[in-house]
C-alpha cells in the first residue's frame, strides 16, 4: 500500500512553483474595450496590421494579402468601419469600381492596445 503524501510536502511544493502574472483583459486607460474583440479575428487583425504600415490599400490588394473571399473581406471590412476602426472609400476608375481603405486615429488606438496586450502576454510567458 503506497503511503499518504504528507500535506506539509504538497504545501511546500505549491509554494515553489512558479507565481503566474495576471494580465489584465481591460484597458487601464479607462477607455472603451466594446471592440477589442473585434481586432482579434485573424482577417480582421491582418487588416488593421496592413494599414498601420501603409496609408492605404484597395479591396484588391487586401483580397490578395490574406487570400479571402469577397464576401469574406467585405464582412470583416464592414465591421471595422462600423467600429470607425477604418475608413471606406469608393470611387471608379476607367468605368470599375475601386474601394480604398484607410485606418482610422481610433483604429490605430484599437490596434495599439491589443499589440500592447499580447506583449504584456509575452513578457509574462517569457519570466517563467
Amino acid at each position: 500500500m503506497a503511503a499518504k503524501p504528507n500535506s506539509r510536502t504538497a504545501v511546500q511544493a505549491a509554494q515553489k512553483r512558479t507565481q503566474l502574472t495576471a494580465v489584465p483583459a481591460q484597458p487601464r486607460d479607462n477607455s472603451d474595450a466594446t471592440f477589442d474583440r473585434l481586432v482579434y479575428e485573424r482577417v480582421r487583425l491582418g487588416i488593421m496590421s496592413a494599414l498601420a504600415v501603409r496609408d492605404e490599400l484597395t479591396f484588391n490588394e487586401l483580397k490578395s494579402l490574406f487570400d479571402v473571399s469577397d464576401g469574406n473581406l467585405s464582412a470583416h471590412a464592414r465591421k471595422l468601419e462600423e467600429a470607425k476602426y477604418l475608413t471606406c472609400t469608393k470611387t471608379f476608375e476607367q468605368r470599375r469600381p475601386r474601394t480604398v481603405y484607410r485606418l482610422t486615429a481610433l483604429g490605430k488606438s484599437a490596434l495599439n492596445r491589443y499589440l500592447d496586450h499580447v506583449e504584456a502576454v509575452i513578457k509574462a510567458t517569457r519570466r517563467t
